[in-house]
């Protein structure tokens, strides 16, 4: 590779860097230009970590043989034993136990290797590897994100040729920039949804910051929570609690994620929700067939909890519909990007009468009023009630079935 291919992949990889590129983009256009340039790679593989609640690390695998696109696998944090295994055996822990940043193992003739992904290589008709590790942030890392891996093989007799590991050197670190920068990305996006929910999330990144901008929308609003919470803090180890508490929320979170809802709050075991639909009698739709599909969800979780003679719950529910503020509230030090207004007070008031009048699932006549009239006589009217903090009369409406 002469001077000017260097300089031009060089120069694609700045410039996609900086227009913010995926990794798999990334990683295909790299490879693609490396074998018009006549540095054939056969196989690619960049690994690094990531900073989400679920997910340890990521790998995206380029491969010749697949039309020259990349996949991506994702390591998951609940087989965190199987990849501690799998990596304690790869080269990279080789490595970094030997505080090395490259590794050549030439492939032709007779190989041996303690490591798995030789012997597969060379059964693939490769000739060489080689493996690259680039420090990503050192003490101003984001996390536990200290390290991209990458290794490189071809298939070409004679492998690589020492200015093909020159080029490699140098270009791989560039593209370990490119990767940085759509990693930390995709990392902002993950979190910002994770932890204000999904439309927050997006409003926030799009530039929605400011302290008290707020607009006023009309939306369905959901409030649940855990029937026997409070007995069971008192009587149940903190450690089964946060177990059975993050459970119960994975289910009703979840349902409401698969109708289209948006978590805005979680409040010990409550969860704060909206159903914000152009069409506000869609929006109370989606918002039942949550309910039906949390349903679905805790009664499978009280299953596989009475197998094991663990306690079991059920959900206390509220639906609303109100016109409230959704945006910025707070300080200039600490931010929420919330709902609030006279409609979310009184939905979670609603959710507290649940207990008091035996009902698990409770609709206000707001919500009720955009139910076709087929659907009405499933909601049995239970009348009026004072609600904690709201000065008139509710009316309220069992959901059953």
């Amino acid at each position: 590779m002469n001077r000017e291919q260097l300089d031009s992949i060089n120069g694609w990889l700045i410039e996609q860097g900086l227009l913010g590129a995926s990794e798999t983009a990334l990683v295909d256009g790299f490879c693609s230009r490396l074998r018009d340039t006549g540095l054939e790679i056969a196989q690619a593989v960049l690994f690094f970590d990531t900073l989400h609640p679920v997910q340890e690390s990521e790998g995206v695998f380029w491969n010749v043989a697949s039309q020259g696109r990349s996949e991506v696998r994702e390591f998951w944090r609940h087989e965190a034993m199987r990849n501690a295994e799998l990596w304690r055996g790869s080269p990279f822990y080789y490595m970094t136990e030997r505080d090395l940043c490259e590794l050549h193992i030439p492939l032709e003739g007779s190989v041996e290797s303690q490591f798995g992904i030789i012997p597969d290589l060379i059964a693939e008709g490769h000739t060489d590897y080689f493996a690259l590790i680039h420090k990503l942030g050192g003490e101003s890392r984001i996390g536990e994100i200290e390290n991209m891996c990458s290794r490189w093989s071809s298939a070409k007799p004679g492998g690589f040729k020492p200015d093909d590991l020159n080029a490699l050197r140098i270009l791989v670190a560039s593209l370990a920039l490119a990767v940085k920068a759509a990693s930390l990305n995709q990392i902002a996006k993950s979190l910002v949804e994770v932890y204000l929910g999904r439309d927050p999330g997006r409003r926030v990144l799009e530039g929605s910051i400011e302290r008290g901008r707020v607009e006023t929308i009309r939306t369905v609003l959901w409030y649940s929570d855990m029937e026997n919470y409070t007995s069971l803090s008192e009587t149940m180890e903190s450690g089964q609690l946060i177990a059975f508490l993050n459970d119960y929320a994975d289910a009703v979170i979840s349902a409401v994620h698969a109708a289209g809802g948006d978590i805005l709050k979680l409040v010990g075991d409550g969860i704060l929700a909206i159903f914000n639909h152009d069409d506000p009698r869609a929006a109370a739709q989606a918002a039942l067939q949550a309910r039906a599909d949390a349903a679905l969800r805790i009664e499978e979780l009280n299953r596989r909890r009475r197998e094991e003679n663990l306690a079991t719950t059920s959900v206390y529910l509220a639906l609303h519909e109100g016109e409230v503020f959704y945006g910025n509230v707070g300080s200039d030090e600490r931010l929420d990007f919330t709902v609030i207004g006279p409609a979310v007070n009184e939905v979670c008031r609603m959710a507290a009468m649940c207990s008091s009048i035996k009902e698990t699932a409770l609709a206000s006549r707001e919500f009720i009023a955009l139910m076709p009239k087929e659907q009405r006589p499933a909601f049995h009217d239970l009348g009026s009630f004072h609600l904690k903090g709201v000065q008139d009369q509710k009316a309220l409406f069992a959901l059953r079935g």
